[in-house]
């Protein structure tokens, strides 16, 4: 592929500026680290108010272009959401450091051998309109002493160059290079293409965002890439299931945030418990205004339904709206979710022990719940701090990443003149 020479000279510079930086992060002490984000969480909140000035900005124009209102509200930040990632910069700093970490052993002729945890080097990041994104994803690669480039929708364009100026700070601040934090200040789709070329720079891509911008960066980079992301999930409504439980559940799962990764987009209803279950989840889902388009059974329970079709079943909505599927057995529940998940989250709501036991055996997925909302996978929720993503792939790492998933390992081999 052809590229502009301007474009790609500027993002060649850019790489090659933060991988001079690599070594001042590797080389750095925990306690420079955790300074820069203690710095960080100060600093988002004593500019809160140029943070939300350049957000409006990117709020109108996401409106003016017609972007859905639940992914404005992804888009969206107030004091509440600055406030909550400068918290999770402070619960950052008080978990442990992985770098250094591992297992020590001696072989038969007494050569010494540690494997230890160590920086993946120079991580990049493409996703799109998710703010916090940037200072999370900037965040847990400092904690981890990698350098970082980030490459963010132009949705959030203006707050993103906020959010990097503070960070940039915050890097010298601390007596570290801000050159270790690499934003491209340019969002078209050929500089995205660019940045998926540079190996020489890049040690791993990680791309945040919907299946088109996964599925372009998983057929595209030339280095490494670690999947995440797209969360096609369902909840099963066993046989066996607390009705009352699994409206809560099903509503929480799908109606609390639709447009965020690990919300329901699929619901499978036991045909034993649909008639109880699904006028009564329809009830609860009203004051959302959330659609429902179902199969044939689902049809004639809910008259307002609208038909469901084999794309529905594959659609990550992102919206207020899920599709709907009565099935006969959780073994039926089980296929139908392993040919249409994404890996992601999946849950079931039972009170029997073996059929809970079967779908987390069986089901395909980072993450299988039982009697629990899909909604908690997420890093913060499951204790690992802020996170770089929901990995759906299998190798290195997967589910929510914190900070082992951004590091490697090394082995620090250690004799007297041993031979082989």
């Amino acid at each position: 592929m052809e590229f502009t020479k301007e474009i790609y000279e500027y993002i060649e510079q850019l790489c090659k500026t933060v991988k001079s930086a690599e070594r001042s992060m590797a080389d750095s002490t925990l306690p420079q680290r955790n300074n820069v984000l203690k710095t960080i969480a100060a600093k988002l909140i004593e500019n809160k108010d140029e943070i939300l000035k350049a957000n409006a900005i990117d709020v109108a124009n996401a409106e003016k272009n017609g972007v859905i209102p639940t992914m404005v509200d992804r888009l969206t930040l107030n004091e509440s959401r600055i406030k909550g990632i400068s918290d999770a910069m402070l619960e950052l700093v008080g978990l442990k450091d992985v770098l250094g970490l591992g297992d020590v052993w001696t072989i038969p002729n007494g050569v010494e051998i540690k494997k230890v945890r160590v920086p993946l080097g120079v991580v990049a990041i493409i996703y799109e309109a998710r703010p916090n994104v940037t200072v999370d994803a900037a965040a847990l690669c400092i904690k981890t002493g990698n350098a970082v480039i980030l490459r963010g929708g132009k949705e959030a364009v203006n707050t993103n160059r906020v959010f990097v100026s503070l960070m940039k700070d915050a890097l010298e601040a601390n007596g570290l290079c801000a050159d270790a934090l690499g934003f491209v200040d340019n969002t078209s789709r050929e500089g995205a293409s660019v940045l998926m070329t540079m190996r020489e720079y890049i040690d791993v891509l990680i791309p945040r965002g919907g299946a088109g911008l996964i599925r372009n960066v998983v057929e595209n980079a030339k280095m490494p890439v670690i999947e995440t992301g797209a969360g096609n999930c369902h909840l099963y409504v066993d046989k066996d299931a607390d009705i009352d439980m699994a409206v809560r559940v099903a509503s929480n799962a799908k109606n609390q945030r639709p447009s965020v990764c690990n919300a329901i987009e699929t619901l499978l209803v036991h045909t034993d418990v649909a008639e109880e279950f699904l006028p009564r989840f329809a009830k609860e889902s009203e004051q959302f205004g959330l659609e429902i388009r179902g199969c044939e059974t689902t049809l004639k329970i809910l008259t307002d339904a609208k038909e469901a079709t084999e794309e529905d079943y594959a659609t990550e909505y992102d919206d207020y709206i899920i599709a709907v599927k009565v099935v006969d057995s959780v073994e039926e529940a089980v296929n139908h979710i392993n040919k249409y998940n994404t890996k992601h989250s999946e849950a079931i709501i039972t009170k029997n022990i073996d059929a809970a036991k079967y779908f987390q055996k069986s089901v395909d997925a980072a993450a299988v719940y039982v009697n629990a909302s899909t909604r908690f996978t997420d890093g913060n929720e499951f204790g690992f701090g802020a996170e770089i993503g929901i990995s759906t792939q299998k190798l290195h790492a997967r589910g929510p990443m914190g900070l082992e998933a951004l590091t490697t390992v090394k082995y620090l081999v250690s004799g007297d003149g041993q031979i082989r």
